[in-house]
Order: C-alpha cells, then structure tokens, then sequence
C-alpha cells in the first residue's frame, strides 16, 4: 500500500520520458521516499527529494547547471552525486539509479555517488581555527571533505558546540523546537571525523612570525594555515542597570537558555532595540504569552536594510500579535521593575533583552597586526594580510563583486559558505569567493528572503503586494540591482540569486 503522503509517480514502475521537459523536474517516490526526477539536458538523474537543511521541498527549488537549489533557504545539490555543495545544508542527499528504455525512465535504487577527493600536492598538514560557530565549523567539515588528511584544530571560547544559531532565536527560543534539534553535528562526529573541538578556550595571541596561536594557559599550537572565525559578540549597552540578572543579551546557546530560563515566570518583556535578533526575540516571547514592547530609535523597524514598505509590514504584523511599539527613543534606566526611556515614559518589565546589534570580534586579528577595517580585511580568496591566515565569517571584509565595494556581512548563511571556501583555499584550491549574500528572517508567520546587499539604494521596485505577503522588491542604485527581497516568493528569490551570479 502506497504511502498517501508520497506525491507523484512511482518511479519505479516507470514513467514516460515525455512527462520530463527538457531542464524539468518531476516528483515522485520510489521504495517509501519522495524521489525528484531531473532531466539536465539529455541526461536523467534522480536524487532524494527533501533538502537535508530544514527539509524544504526540492522540487519546488530550481534546476542551474546540474543542481538543484532549495527554495527555502538556498542550500545547492549535485545532481549527479547528491553533494552539498552551498550552506545551509551540510549533508548529502540521496542518489538514484536510473534507467532508460523504449521512451521511458525507471528509478530502480540508491547509489553511492559521494566523489572521493585527495588533497593538493604540498596542502599545508596542520590546520588551526580560532572559532567554533558557522564558519568554522563548516570550515572543518569542507576540510575532511576535500581529502584533508592531516590534523585539524578547533578552539571554540564557546562551551557549547557548533550550534544552529539562527534557531536560538526562533523556533528553539518560542518552545517549539527541542534543544536536541539545535547542535549543528553530535560530539561524536567531530571524533569520527578526527577533528579536534576544543571547548571552552582562549586564545590570547596570534604569532604570525612563528606560524603559533598562543593559548590563555601559556601553551603554543603550531599551524601551517590558520583561519579566524571568530564571529562578533552583542553591543553592550553602558546604562544603569544593564547588568541586572533579568537583562539579557541573544548570541549563544547558553543565552538562549538563560533567556528561556527567564520567561518562564515573565509577564512583561521589553526587547531594546529593533534589529532581527531583537524583532525574532519578541516574536519567540509572544509565542510564550509574554506581554512585549519593543523600544527602537529609528522610526519604523528594519527601514534601513528592507526599506520602509516591508519595515511597516513587519511593525504591523508584530502589533497584529499584540507587541506594542516605542519608536524614535531609546532607554535610559533599568530598574528590577521597569525601563525608563529618553522620552520620559516608564514600561513595566520583568525581563529585558538587549538587541542593538553586533561588533566583529577582531581583536585577535588586531594584536596579531593584520589588516583591518570595520573587520579583518580579507581578499578574494579570503586571505588575510597575513601568509598562510585566512578569515571567514562575521569578521570578514571581502570585496563584493556585485556592488563593488568592500562589505561585511552578519549573516549565518555567508558565514558557512565563506568557511567552506575558506576551507579549499586553505587546502590550495584557489578558488574565489564570490557567491551572493542570502539571509532570511521569520517573525510569526512572516518570512523575509534577501539575496544581495545593498547598503545604499536610490530606489526601491516593487512588484506585487506587501499587504498581502506576495511581493517581490528590487534595491536599485544607479540602475543597478544590488539586492533582492520577496515574500510569499521563494522560487523567485532563487531566480534573482541566480541573476545576480552572472
């Protein structure tokens, strides 16, 4: 009896080849699994259906040159191996036999099409990263990957592992999902695949003369290539009563704890500040039935990076939810009862969380001499001033080949991917990092795709609704697309990653 959650053909009775247009897809199942046929010229490959990411429907992504794309957050797989070959998705997914006959294809069974790399002649032995988030985690996994045999190092200050950070302040902080969903990989992986994860260190300087990053205990560690991943930690805020146990900053799973820990017996939260953490962070709350206001300078939430149509959409979508807003102010005081703001008012508050924003964590870099500007200056490879030091991540300032400029990015998806690029590069790939930003952001039932970066535009098109989530905007400077954001949209914000390409 079939599966009645399988859409499709059974692909393993066959199916005419006339079903399959030329650089089409075709979902279907095969032995109990949603299996997406493709057709890539005059070949047919058949790969598992379901991004290995948040599961996203691949057949509902888009087919560039033998892969195939996820709609939801843009992860890329080989068609013809099942890779990953883009972060978000760290893991493979499924490969198919398939046959062809008298004008039909059959999927008959999976394949073992994983390549098997070998590192490059003269690839550095003894590889060091300072950092266990995105970037150097993926860093660590693109290494073994691209058959890197010798030792690899990974000093984490975090006393957690690499973790789902995005999650932190979404689904895991709203209790819907469980903590055992947001380690990015078990302890175990790490031995497998005989990385060394050191949790809970310091790193005090980095000797670039002697090729040594010096540890907090006085040890040494010896690297041939090193890379820097070592993100950005919250802007503090100097005010009284910032430090008051019932305020709280967002950036690791342990604040993330604290913050859950926190709501449990919370009435009434205030979120300072209205960036993405701080807009997710009242969204998770409200979910927990926490009455939450929102103080923020600016005059309507997220205008300088979405623009002020989406900036109302989201401010309304957050007052549809029953947040309450105070805009063109900041606090001032926090007191164990309230947050006393510029503008004379007074809120009620049993718990405060503190969103304004990150800074790079740069000062390893700056101790060590290497260049920096607003973040560790890095080239198209992603290499440091510094020979054999590479970075990724938060920290990286990279030049854009779409604006032309120098740009510094904080988002989770350009972090990893930066570590995998990294990671070859480390290894003597050369290979140039030039892929274009993405990001999303989801606050209740609201999800904001971006690819691009447009720190300045001259105009904004716009194409469809905002009101009605179906909507696509286009950041314009001098002619020139720069960004893209859509809602209700995804495979168009898949087509306008791919514009952008080339």
């Amino acid at each position: 009896m079939s599966d009645p959650d399988l859409a499709g053909p059974d692909l393993t009775q066959g199916v005419d080849l006339s079903m399959l247009a030329p650089d089409s897809m075709l979902l279907g199942h095969a032995a109990g699994e949603a299996v997406l046929l493709a057709r890539c010229g005059d070949e047919v490959l058949a790969v598992s259906a379901t991004c290995t990411h948040y599961s996203g429907p691949l057949a509902e992504g888009l087919l560039v040159d033998g892969t195939v794309r996820c709609p939801w957050h843009h992860a890329c797989f080989d068609l013809r191996t099942g890779e990953a070959l883009r972060a978000p998705a760290l893991n493979p997914i499924g490969c198919w036999q398939v046959d062809r006959r008298d004008g039909k294809v059959w999927v008959l069974h999976k394949i073992d099409a994983t390549p098997a790399r070998t590192a490059p002649a003269g690839a550095p032995q003894r590889i060091v990263i300072v950092g266990g988030g995105a970037a150097g985690n993926a860093a660590a996994e693109m290494l073994r990957r691209e058959g890197h045999a010798g030792s690899i190092t990974m000093l984490s200050a975090d006393e957690a592992g690499p973790v789902d950070r995005p999650n932190l302040s979404k689904s895991y902080l709203a209790g819907s999902a469980p903590e055992d969903w947001i380690p990015l990989r078990p302890m175990e992986f790490y031995r497998e695949h005989d990385i060394d994860l050191r949790l809970g260190v310091h790193v005090d300087a980095l000797d670039t003369a002697r090729r040594e990053v010096v540890l907090a205990d006085g040890s040494r560690l010896g690297y041939d290539a090193l890379l820097l991943a070592t993100g950005a930690e919250p802007v503090r805020l100097d005010l009284p009563g910032a430090n008051l146990p019932h305020v709280h900053y967002l950036r690791t799973l342990a604040d993330s704890r604290a913050l859950i820990a926190g709501a449990q017996g919370a009435r009434n939260a205030v979120v300072i500040g209205g960036s993405f953490i701080g807009l997710e962070v009242a969204a998770s709350l409200r979910a927990r039935g926490i009455d939450v206001q929102v103080v923020a300078p600016e005059a309507v939430p997220m205008e300088k990076v979405l623009g002020p149509q989406i900036g109302a959409l989201v401010r309304r979508t957050h007052e549809q939810h029953g947040v309450r807003f105070h805009l063109g102010t900041t606090a001032v005081e926090i007191t164990p009862q309230q947050v006393v703001l510029k503008n004379g008012e007074t809120i009620e508050a049993d718990l405060v969380v503190i969103g304004v924003g990150v800074k790079p964590a740069i000062a390893l870099a700056q101790q060590a001499g290497l260049a920096v500007d607003r973040g560790v200056r890095v080239d198209e490879y992603l290499q440091t001033s510094a020979a054999g030091v590479f970075a990724a991540g938060d920290i990286a300032r990279w030049p854009d080949r779409v604006s032309g400029e120098p740009v510094r990015i904080e988002h989770w998806v350009v972090a990893e991917r930066q570590g995998q690029t990294a990671a070859r590069n480390m290894l003597g790939r050369h290979e140039r990092f030039d892929q274009v930003p993405f990001f999303w952001t989801e606050q209740y039932d609201l999800t904001i795709a971006y690819v691009g970066h447009a720190e300045r535009w001259d105009e904004i098109r716009i194409d469809g609704d905002v009101e009605a989530r179906d909507c696509r905007l286009t950041y314009v400077r001098d002619g020139r697309t720069l960004a893209v954001a859509t809602i209700g949209r995804d495979l168009e914000s898949l087509r306008a990653e791919r514009a952008l390409e080339v």
